[in-house]
């Protein structure tokens, strides 16, 4: 369950609160009316206590036998919650992971200051580290021969020995707008290419319906999160040569840079130049070094220097949270009333990374331009125009390519 919801974004830690519901009649409508908030107000119901297995058994009519799954893992929490790091056993910290808990989770449960690292090294340390599994694609009739794997805690052995080597591809995850089908296509691309030029190709990715998870596509195919933590068990499990980011979209550029500084070789374009990129205020921040125009920007500090710059430029304005390909979180406020949500939307969304505020010039042309390049030359490039005025996500957009109404300048 735990790796399921973190399946769906990043954001998600994991069976626990989010946006905490005020009341207790609010909390019993959430339950009441199926919706993809519903497990929250589960959690939240069983996190704080307010309801038992059996009142939340009755709004929702979910059964018992989920319940107290769900229950088990609450437990857990509880336990984790009243101990410290040096006082966790092994069987704690076992328990903990066959119930889901990622090593973020579990460094933000334990009583005191700790960081993923931490976790990481504590249950390495017991050996505690995951087992790769085949998923059985022949209804257990024939022993499973496929490269079909995945990585779990309730397991003594491993099904396949370690890959001795090779590259992994990191895919996109959920489809979403912005970050969809074209992803699948580079992650592919990238996979027939590695095996072409020999290498031993390792694809990452859940997403079902995507031919990156087709597992004749690759040597390796794990159907996994797309976690640092995840990522770094079989970048070390299968002694891999290299890991390529950039070829999956929002999630991959997520974990370049914690995975460069926990020591992974990210291929391609280098994990600190993808930062430079991603996060907002650096980026623009180059702008101004370099001289090219923007319009007036400036970093987040609290929601009353966000009102202040909006009082100072005029409205609207344009909320860009750092890390996001897909327009997520990514707003043009066009009152005090609007931009306080936008505010609190993006911070979710980038959390540890700067939000930027700008002004948005309205009735402005959309131009995009895709390049390539290699050791400092561009060899490839495409400028493609909106039809819609800018403002309008490239995902929702109509683009037209060559661009129809710029000039040779």
């Amino acid at each position: 369950m735990q790796k399921a919801m973190r399946m769906v974004d990043p954001s998600i830690a994991g069976f626990q609160p989010k946006n905490r519901y005020e009341t207790l009649s609010e909390l019993k409508e959430e339950l009441r009316v199926p919706t993809d908030r519903r497990i929250y107000a589960i959690a939240q119901a069983m996190h704080e206590k307010t309801l038992t297995v059996d009142e939340i058994h009755e709004i929702t009519k979910i059964d018992h036998w989920f319940l107290r799954r769900l229950e088990n893992i609450v437990h857990t929490w509880d336990e984790l919650e009243t101990t410290t790091l040096e006082g966790t056993s092994k069987d704690l910290m076992l328990d903990a992971k066959k119930m889901g808990y990622s090593d973020q989770q579990i460094a933000a449960i334990l009583k005191g200051e700790y960081t993923e690292d931490d976790i990481r090294n504590k249950r390495i340390g017991y050996g505690i580290t995951p087992h790769t599994k085949q998923i059985d694609t022949l209804a257990a009739e024939y022993p499973a021969a496929t490269n079909y794997l995945y990585m779990t805690y309730h397991g003594s052995e491993s099904d396949v020995p370690s890959a001795n080597g090779g590259v992994i591809v990191i895919g996109s995850g959920a489809y979403r707008i912005g970050s969809s089908i074209e992803f699948d296509w580079c992650g592919v691309s990238c996979i027939r290419t590695l095996r072409k030029l020999g290498y031993q190709s390792t694809m990452i990715n859940y997403n079902p319906e995507t031919v990156s998870t087709d597992y004749d596509e690759c040597d390796r195919l794990y159907f996994e999160e797309l976690s640092r933590e995840r990522v770094l068990d079989i970048y070390q499990q299968d002694k891999s040569d290299g890991v390529v980011v950039s070829v999956g979209g929002q999630i991959p550029n997520g974990i370049a840079l914690p995975l460069h500084d926990a020591g992974v070789k990210i291929m391609g374009t280098p994990a600190p130049m993808i930062d430079n990129a991603e996060d907002r205020n650096k980026f623009s921040a180059a702008l101004d070094e370099i001289g090219v125009q923007q319009p007036a920007w400036q970093e987040l500090t609290s929601t009353q220097s966000a009102l202040d710059f909006a009082a100072k430029v005029g409205y609207p304005v344009l909320v860009r949270p750092s890390y996001v390909l897909s327009g997520a979180a990514m707003n043009v406020a066009h009152n005090d009333k609007q931009l306080r949500y936008c505010l609190e939307e993006a911070a979710e969304v980038s959390q540890d990374k700067p939000v930027v505020i700008s002004d948005f010039i309205q009735g402005a042309v959309e131009i995009e331009m895709d390049g390539v390049g290699k050791d400092g030359e561009l060899i490839a490039a495409a400028i493609h125009e909106h039809i819609e005025n800018a403002g309008v996500h490239s995902g929702d957009a109509s683009l037209v390519l060559p661009p129809h109404t710029l000039s040779a300048y």
